[in-house]
């Protein structure tokens, strides 16, 4: 390399040094700028802040009935129309809440008699599989199922071959109670 093209490079490294300088110069004005500014639109912002929470908690001491001295008779009235207001949203609220709930309650109250329903279907099935069929054998009396305890022991006397007279036993007969037929398996056994 020769002295010029050395020399020439030596200048194009304090050209570029030089536009750097100025740029950084310039970026940090900016930033100093934006920094300022933005520190300022912060304490601004803080202010604001500041004084409306000193605002609401005045509000909220003279809504709890503090400090009402101070206050004027329209502040008064305004006062409470604005508890009256928060009353009544309230009121909304918890019948509105209330009204829900009586109406989860009627759901689960037709679900379970749904269920109930259900379950009383299947024992009366369960009920009907158990029960023993009316046999043949056993004799009725007008109604269907029921068989006359009277009878029975008729039935029985002339088998066992006892000497018990026929009148006897109808007597016995109407004094004895007519049985339901879910009662015969007992009898039977």
């Amino acid at each position: 390399m020769n002295r010029k093209q050395i020399l020439g490079g030596v200048l194009r490294m304090e050209s570029i040094l030089e536009r750097y300088d100025r740029h950084s110069y310039t970026e940090r004005q900016l930033n100093e700028g934006t920094t300022h500014q933005t520190q300022e639109n912060w304490s601004l912002e803080h202010a604001k802040l500041k004084a409306r929470i000193e605002v609401l908690e005045k509000n909220k001491r003279h809504l709890m009935g503090e400090d009402l001295d101070s206050l004027s008779l329209k502040e008064l009235q305004n006062c409470e129309q604005q508890l009256d207001t928060a009353l009544r949203r309230l009121r909304l609220r918890k019948n509105q809440l209330m009204l829900e709930t009586i109406s989860d309650l009627q759901k689960k109250d037709k679900a379970l008699q749904d269920q109930n329903n259900v379950l009383s279907k299947e024992v009366k099935e369960k009920e009907k599989e158990l029960l023993p069929q009316p046999q043949p054998q056993a004799q009725t009396h007008d109604n269907i199922g029921t068989l006359n305890l009277g009878e029975m022991y008729e039935t029985h006397a002339q088998i066992g071959g006892g000497n018990v007279k026929m009148e006897e036993t109808r007597r016995q007969d109407q004094a004895l109670p007519v049985m339901p037929h879910w009662m015969l398996q007992y009898i039977n056994q």
